[in-house]
């Protein structure tokens, strides 16, 4: 009885070979990365900002803030970023948004799961799409993210608390300045929810951490239907250098 586990898997591994996420190339042991793709994704590791986990160029005592932190901390208690977000990194997460890579989700919620401090029991909410988005891509990618993060670590998934009430246009191109402004009023939590909220630590998730205006936006409205303290996770970031 014993032997039936690895026969089966030994099918699945003939059938079904497990593949490199960045070049396709087949894999002898576990999902992931290639040898030769491993040193090309720029994974962030300390030193980096205590709140908004903006990786440092040098060495800096444990607990630092970042600049902009230090001058305006935003509303989230932390965020935390898998990798940068490069052109080495990018095609990780556009092959899981735009072409329904979508098996990749347990291996990249595995990897954010090991970027995060600890919590206790959060509630894991991703960055909502509004319905019409949701209804044309058919799936939401941070709530995939989020659906698997929950699952590894027996935390609750709600995808439902929090709302994109507003299409907001795309913000690819528009300063941090001008995002905020487009989600400054696009996210809301339906009245009859916000009991759920109270009190509560949120872990909220989203793929990509640009500027931050979004996961302020959310964060803001989270705080003020009472939840307790809000940290942020995503899969890539984009690393700029710092206006203050």
């Amino acid at each position: 009885m014993q032997d039936k586990p690895s026969l089966f898997k030994w099918l699945m591994d003939l059938l079904i070979p497990l593949r490199c996420v960045k070049c396709g190339s087949i894999l002898e042991e576990k999902a992931g990365l290639c040898v030769s793709c491993w040193p090309s994704i720029p994974f962030i590791t300390k030193p980096y900002c205590a709140c908004c986990g903006l990786p440092f160029d040098f060495e800096i005592e444990e607990g630092a803030f970042c600049g902009i932190c230090n001058h305006h901390a935003p509303s989230y208690k932390t965020a935390r970023s898998v990798f940068a977000y490069t052109a080495e990194s990018k095609d990780l997460i556009l092959k899981f948004k735009h072409t329904d890579c979508l098996s990749s989700a347990p291996l990249f919620a595995s990897w954010m799961i090991n970027s995060l401090d600890e919590m206790e029991n959060p509630l894991c909410i991703p960055v909502p799409l509004h319905w019409t988005r949701l209804f044309m891509r058919t799936y939401n990618q941070a709530g995939l993210l989020a659906q698997q993060i929950a699952k590894l670590k027996r935390w609750t998934y709600a995808p439902s608390l929090l709302m994109r009430k507003h299409r907001t246009p795309s913000q690819g191109h528009l300063s941090k300045k001008d995002r905020l402004k487009n989600v400054a009023r696009a996210f809301e939590i339906p009245e009859v929810k916000r009991k759920q909220i109270l009190g509560r630590v949120i872990l909220l998730i989203d793929d990509v951490f640009t500027t931050g205006a979004t996961l302020e936006a959310c964060s803001t409205v989270l705080l003020k239907a009472g939840a307790k303290e809000v940290h942020a996770l995503t899969l890539g970031r984009v690393v700029r250098p710092q206006k203050i």
